[in-house]
């Protein structure tokens, strides 16, 4: 039977990411779930390998404002309990910590990251991240580290970009899965208004020099969790 993953999405926009590209080359199924659209996450399946939870604009915490949000928590324990590989990324990670007891939510002073930022390993990221590598980033949410989770990755602002849980449980802060032509998209909308500290020049010079770098970390980062 073919392999599946399945994608929970908090918005309409094209599915050209990194991760839909990835499963493509490596012919797994993709099951695209939209719970805020009133979509139904689907069971788990012998054949599901993971699920990766996407960034998105709702607050991880306002449960009573989006109630939508507790399917998505009820499947996050599911995979927990299940030991699914999960990914999470912004929203996505600040859902897993949240779901296990982090302070989640804006800095006190507002701070935002929109661009190309370097993330720094940790002395426990081991093979995650062997060295600095500048990512794609479009926030100002963050996350603590959850009880039990390792810590494996900074950035001068925001000193929590990414952690890992059990054996197979990742939240990604920044947002490797963007490719260069969705990140102009994130340009020409709002995003660049609200956030960041960097210039649309600065931005684009940054993410013709990182881009390569960052998808094959990405890759590798993939098919070490899913395959």
């Amino acid at each position: 039977m073919k392999r599946k993953l399945v994608l929970i999405r908090h918005g309409d926009g094209p599915s050209d990411d990194r991760v839909v590209n990835w499963a493509s080359l490596n012919e797994i199924e993709i099951e695209v779930c939209k719970p805020f659209r009133g979509e139904v996450i689907p069971d788990l399946h012998e054949t599901t390998i993971g699920t990766v939870i996407y960034g998105g604009k709702y607050e991880a915490y306002a449960i009573k404002e989006f109630p939508f949000l507790k399917n998505e928590y009820s499947w996050i324990d599911k995979c927990l309990t299940s030991n699914t590989p999960m990914l999470g990324i912004c929203q996505g990670a600040q859902q897993i910590a949240h779901h296990l007891g982090a302070k989640v939510g804006p800095v006190d002073n507002s701070i935002g990251e929109f661009g190309y930022y370097q993330i720094n390993p940790t002395k426990d990221a081991n093979d995650f991240l062997k060295s600095s590598l500048h990512v794609a980033q479009a926030h100002f949410h963050t996350f603590d580290i959850p009880k039990d989770a390792v810590k494996l990755a900074g950035s001068e602002l925001f000193s929590n970009q990414a952690f890992k849980v059990q054996q197979n449980v990742y939240g990604l802060q920044f947002h490797a899965e963007v490719t260069i032509e969705g990140f102009r998209r994130w340009q020409n909308s709002d995003w660049p208004s609200r956030l960041g500290h960097q210039t649309i020049e600065e931005q684009t010079r940054l993410m013709y020099k990182h881009d390569a770098a960052q998808a094959s970390w990405f890759y590798d980062f993939l098919n070490n969790l899913f395959l």
